[in-house]
Order: C-alpha cells, then structure tokens, then sequence
C-alpha cells in the first residue's frame, strides 16, 4: 500500500520509529515532515497528509502530533479526509471498516511505540466494509462536506 506520513514536532520521533516498520510489512512510505523536534505548526502537517490521500499520491495516510486532537481536526476540514484518532486496536479497524477512515491520527504523548505499531498494522490491514448501512452513512458525511464546505 502507498501510504503519507506526516508528523509535527512532537510526533516526530514516533514518525521515525514507524517509517521502517511500515517498509518492513512492504509498505512504500511517503514521509512528509517534520525533520525534527524543532516546533512547528500541526495544521501544516495535517494539510500535507490529506492532500496526499486525496490528490492520489498515498492510499492512506498516518499523521501524528502530541495528542491527535489538533492534527485530526484539522485534517478533517480537508474535503475528502476522514480522520480518526485512534488508541485502540478496535478503532484503528473500525473506523475503515465503517467509516471508511483514509487517515489514522496518532497521539505521541498518549501512546507508546509498540501500540502505535499495532495500531498502524491493524488500519492498513482493515478494508471498509461497503454494507449498505456503512455506504449510507458514508455518503451522508459526504453531503455535509457539500453542504457547509466554505465554511470552517
């Protein structure tokens, strides 16, 4: 799978950690920033990752920043991002197989290195389900991004 990582400062080192597990399951691995721990802003990182999912370059994407809070708010405000946080193995399969989750956002400072695995290898395993109910669901948070897309 062709996936974008993305990372601001404090979720740089973990970013580092996950690139060569993510090779090592045969992954091809578009890094997008940050180089550093040197402070920069989430917003910038989280654009990056979702353009990245929906001009085509990844098929997914991972982004990571202190917490998850800040990088999944704004990710999400991209049309055609759906990002969610997740902490949790049930959330990281989940969120694609219901919601069709094309980005999973990891908190740095909440989790671990061996549970961001975990969660990474559960996400790009997961394949949303196409059900009925799932496709409905997904094409009403499709209007709402129509409906109020000017707005922020």
């Amino acid at each position: 799978m062709r996936l974008a990582i993305g990372a601001d400062h404090a979720g740089f080192p973990l970013k580092q950690e996950l690139i060569p597990f993510l090779q090592g399951l045969g992954h091809s691995v578009l890094d997008l920033g940050t180089n550093s721990t040197a402070p920069v802003d989430y917003p910038d990182f989280s654009e990056a990752v979702g353009l990245a999912v929906t001009d085509g370059r990844a098929e997914r994407a991972i982004l990571i920043c202190g917490s998850g809070v800040g990088a999944s708010v704004a990710a999400n405000k991209l049309p055609g991002v759906r990002a969610g946080i997740a902490h949790d193995c049930y959330s990281a399969h989940q969120g694609v197989e219901h919601d069709d989750m094309n980005v999973l956002v990891l908190g740095s400072r909440v989790i671990g290195v061996e549970l961001a695995k975990d969660l990474a290898a559960t996400y790009i395993k997961a394949v949303f389900t196409n059900e009925p109910r799932h496709r409905r669901r997904l094409e009403k948070v499709k209007a709402l991004e129509v409906k109020y897309g000017k707005q922020s």
